[in-house]
């Protein structure tokens, strides 16, 4: 059944019905479109529009769909043009005309709006609840190695020595902003469409604040066409989760660096790693490799949302059909990254030797040593120099600054004394930095 037949003297092409078809994307969405199509239903019989006998009917013949669908003894058609028109008409072959008058008052327009704001702000809990995971996954690992010391970087050349915690808490922060931006889209997605018909809203005596109220909405959305042909709301979403992919992506750069042969400042769990097929010594971080490259996806989503609305006029237009798979996509994508990272961050194990002897080779406490002179009296600029020119005699004769002769350092300058060993020890060069 088309719920649009009336107009048309033929059937459509089967590649007509193929091409217009949502429902392999939009049939996720059932629980929602019956949640809406009970707080429509509700309304319409509190409002007089249907009458009271009606209203019971149709609340227990969605209420039996949707049982079935959830216990697996009902399917949904696959050969349906979306879930709206498969719920419709599975409810009128059930309780006959009454499920004919469940559409009154409202439009498929309003109805999908309806739907994908109410799927993905469950989606907005999943993915934070993840999100989440990760973050105290990361804590966990924090509180387990609360002292080890490794090279802090810039431009991927050792820089200047921190605390392991310290490196996994620049994620633990970029994550709990993702969970803000997606917060923040969340509670500006929270207004409810519902009402607005295809785009001019219905001349019916409807009542909109019931049903947003029903349906757990903050506030009906002010303009019937904005209402039914914008997407902002998966714009915004997709934008938060290309974020959340780009931090999940540098994350799996670090580990994919850190477990390397070159650095081995990490050991991932045999269970999250896999082998070769042709060299039985490989231990390859795939499932870190993957996040990074499923972040592409994401990425993908976004600019394909953004293609697909930047040139639609108001109001509701057919492309918009499109933001169902890129917007689910892109949640999909996100949970299945969060779940392979959070057991991959808890099981991995850490060298912290490895870490505190690349912080010690790398001359990380220079600009410690540079600031001892400058707390005697040497200008920043002069002290940087003359501690360049140590750095180059250390490298040159395989010492590190914690073990150059102290007659060493006082042929670079005159001030230094003993006490230079106890100022630029790595314990101590971290412990300075408090702030």
């Amino acid at each position: 059944m088309k719920l649009w037949e009336g107009r048309f003297g033929k059937q459509a092409a089967q590649t007509t019905n193929d091409f217009n078809s949502s429902i392999a994307a939009d049939s996720r969405m059932f629980r929602e479109d019956i949640a809406g199509s009970l707080a429509h239903a509700a309304m319409l019989a509190r409002q007089g529009i249907i009458a009271p006998e009606d209203g019971q009917a149709i609340r227990a013949g969605l209420e039996g769909i949707l049982a079935q669908l959830e216990s697996g003894a009902l399917a949904v058609d696959p050969d349906a043009e979306d879930i709206h028109t498969f719920v419709e008409a599975e409810l009128t072959s059930r309780i006959g005309d009454a499920g004919k008058r469940l559409h009154t008052g409202r439009s498929r327009n309003d109805q999908v709006a309806t739907d994908i704001r109410l799927y993905l702000r469950g989606q907005c809990g999943e993915v934070s609840a993840a999100i989440e995971r990760l973050i105290a996954a990361l804590e966990a690992k924090r509180q387990e190695y609360p002292d080890a010391i490794m090279p802090g970087y810039t431009h991927l050349q050792r820089a200047q020595p921190i605390l392991f915690p310290q490196h996994l808490q620049a994620y633990q922060e970029m994550l709990r902003r993702d969970l803000g931006r997606i917060a923040d889209a969340a509670q500006r997605m929270n207004e409810c469409p519902l009402g607005a018909g295809a785009l001019a809203g219905t001349g019916y005596p409807i009542d909109r604040e019931y049903t947003a109220k029903a349906l757990g909405f903050d506030r009906v959305m002010q303009n019937t066409l904005d209402g039914v042909s914008d997407r902002d709301f998966c714009l915004e979403l997709a934008a938060a989760l290309s974020i959340v992919m780009v931090h999940l992506s540098r994350l799996s750069e670090e580990l994919i660096l850190w477990c390397s042969w070159e650095f081995r400042y990490i050991e991932l769990d045999d269970a999250y790693t896999t082998g070769s097929s042709i060299m039985p010594q490989k231990k390859n971080p795939d499932l870190a490799e993957l996040v990074r490259g499923k972040s592409g996806r994401v990425f993908g989503n976004l600019m394909g949302l953004l293609t697909v609305m930047k040139g639609l006029p108001l109001a509701y237009n057919k492309d918009m059909q499109e933001d169902k798979d890129a917007i689910f996509g892109a949640f999909g994508t996100v949970l299945l990254c969060l779940g392979a990272m959070v057991p991959m961050v808890e099981t991995m194990r850490v060298n912290r030797e490895n870490m505190r002897r690349a912080a010690a080779e790398g001359f990380l406490n220079a600009t410690d040593c540079a600031d001892y002179l400058v707390g005697r009296g040497l200008p920043f600029r002069e002290a940087y120099k003359a501690v360049g020119r140590l750095v180059a005699r250390c490298a040159a004769e395989g010492f590190t600054l914690e073990t150059l002769p102290l007659e060493r350092y006082r042929e670079a300058c005159g001030l230094f004394e003993d006490d230079i060993y106890a100022f630029v020890a790595l314990e101590a060069c971290v412990a300075r930095r408090q702030h």
